[in-house]
């Protein structure tokens, strides 16, 4: 492996979607950037969803990350809900796989186990331990913006990379070659 790495993390959302950069150096993690993109003043779903992709490839052109980490959909409160995440996630990953990047998925409850130990860790916690791991000063208004960061630092735990078996997605023909049954060729 390469002794720098660049990781983007992405907490997907249709009302909120949190991001962080991080960039590896050897064993050392270091802060790039991290933020929201606040989706809730578009009225409809469809320009979330192109907004979601905009800004994952603005974020991809802009630090030129090596892999994204994203965190996987879960059963909330209802199926709409899930389905509405899963496009926002489906969207991100789209744009990552268009500019060749590798796409890892992780359930919140490893990212949470990985930065804190507690898989059923508040978000607060989660924060708090990330503030410790990457000394930054103030934590941000959203906490989605550290929910998209600890997907990014969750990868980096996990020591997977994209010239590893492990990278859930390498590019579109990896995507259709895992997932035969869900799109039609």
């Amino acid at each position: 492996m390469d002794s720098e790495r660049i990781i983007l993390g992405i907490d997907p959302g249709t009302t909120t979607m949190g991001y962080g950069v991080i960039v590896q150096n050897g064993t050392r993690m270091k802060l790039l950037v991290m933020g929201v993109l606040r989706l809730n003043k578009y009225a409809s779903h469809a320009l979330r969803l192109k907004k979601i992709f905009d800004r994952t490839t603005e974020l991809i052109r802009e630090y030129k990350p090596d892999e994204l980490a994203i965190e996987a959909p879960f059963y909330g409160k209802n199926v709409q809900s899930m389905l509405k995440l899963g496009r926002a996630q489906g969207v991100a990953i789209a744009a990552a796989l268009n500019q060749d990047i590798p796409v890892f998925e992780y359930s919140p409850k490893k990212i949470k186990q990985s930065i804190t130990g507690n898989g059923n860790a508040s978000k607060e916690q989660v924060a708090a331990m990330l503030q410790t791991l990457l000394a930054f000063d103030e934590q941000p208004e959203a906490l989605d913006a550290t929910d998209g960061l600890a997907a990014a630092v969750c990868h980096y735990f996990q020591g997977k990379t994209s010239k590893t078996e492990s990278a859930s997605y390498s590019g579109w023909k990896a995507f259709l070659d895992q997932n035969p049954g869900r799109v039609k060729q």
